[in-house]
């Protein structure tokens, strides 16, 4: 006579009953675990490319439009901005962009205007110090707290760092580097994308 015991068969479709229920609540339970760890909607929307019409644009305008929580500035300059580059080479501290150049200017921006196109800056519009937001001071001349041969740029009220209109940080500023050029491209003369380029997104 056998010694194995024999389940009954309520029993035993009572506990192939528990044991589907649990491998449904643990699947369930893995499926919500995974989906936290996927972004929202609202998330990618706030990391995705912004496209930006500049039809219109007036030379001298600024517009500002946000992309990753982030103040980027685009400025239509005039010719006259663009030649006054020249007169600040030798007064900022990064010319060239060789700064941390991928974190803060793609390849295709690391030049005296730091653009792909000279009427157009494109910028984030943080200072590099300590993430205050600079005021657009385009007029030159001698103004309060700014020099007798001021070019035109940006002025940070916090702590008193000053950028071209190139976006460069003048010498001997508590800013460390140049404003920030996100990676960006044309789909035509009129549409920018902010936060892609060629090579993808940012």
């Amino acid at each position: 006579m056998s010694n194995e015991k024999q389940v009954d068969p309520s029993r035993r479709g009572l506990l192939v009953a528990t044991c589907a229920a649990g491998s449904v609540i643990g699947l369930a339970t893995t499926g919500a675990l995974i989906s936290t760890f996927q972004p929202s909607e609202k998330a990618k929307a706030a990391g995705a490319p912004v496209e930006v019409d500049i039809a219109g644009m007036a030379p001298g305008e600024m517009r500002t439009v946000e992309w990753r929580g982030k103040p980027v500035w685009i400025v239509k300059r005039t010719p006259e901005m663009v030649a006054s580059l020249k007169q600040t080479d030798g007064k900022v501290a990064d010319p060239d962009s060789k700064r941390h150049p991928d974190e803060f200017t793609p390849e295709y921006a690391r030049n005296e205007d730091r653009s792909r196109k000279p009427e157009y800056l494109i910028v984030v519009g943080i200072c590099t110090h300590l993430g205050c937001s600079p005021s657009a001071k385009f007029t030159p001349g001698a103004q309060p707290s700014l020099p007798d041969d001021w070019a035109g740029g940006f002025l940070c009220p916090c702590h008193g760092s000053t950028f071209d209109l190139a976006g460069r940080v003048f010498k001997n500023k508590p800013a460390p580097d140049n404003l920030q050029v996100p990676r960006h491209m044309y789909l035509s003369d009129t549409k920018l994308v902010i936060g892609k380029d060629e090579k993808g997104e940012a």
